[in-house]
């Protein structure tokens, strides 16, 4: 595959899941979170932890990160603090965030907002989330 400028070709890379060197991707990588998704869903439903998860981008040493985080029905991750500014944008399924007594519920394509007190995420059915912070510096 080539990408032409100024009648000069170059050549292109397709990541279907980046290539991650010092826990961030190439600037110009493309990922399947569809593909992603479909894989960890499979891992998460045959682990007894209920889950599996992928950085996707970031990590500790940057202030971005983002991580698909895929749930079996009836599992979820247990109440914990908020790591800084955070969203989780569903990808499938169906999960419920919950903070003290409100609860959210979320479907594809919904983008919550994490709350800045503990929280916990629960799948309703088999689901996968992006999870992306901004960590606090």
């Amino acid at each position: 595959m080539t990408t032409n400028h100024s009648d000069t070709a170059i050549p292109s890379k397709r990541y279907d899941l980046p290539d991650v060197e010092n826990g961030c991707p190439p600037m110009h990588s493309k990922s399947s979170l569809t593909a992603l998704a479909r894989e960890k869903l499979k891992i998460a439903t045959s682990a007894s932890s209920g889950r599996s998860a992928h950085t996707v981008y970031g990590g500790h040493e940057h202030v971005l990160r983002q991580t698909l985080i895929a749930l079996a029905a009836g599992y979820g991750l247990d109440e914990h603090d908020n790591p800084g500014e955070a969203t989780l944008h569903v990808l499938q399924g169906r999960i419920r965030l919950v903070a003290g007594d409100v609860e959210w519920e979320g479907s594809p394509g919904d983008l919550l907002i994490v709350p800045l007190e503990r929280h916990s995420l629960h799948a309703v059915e088999d689901s996968a989330v992006l999870l992306t912070v901004g960590a606090h510096q």
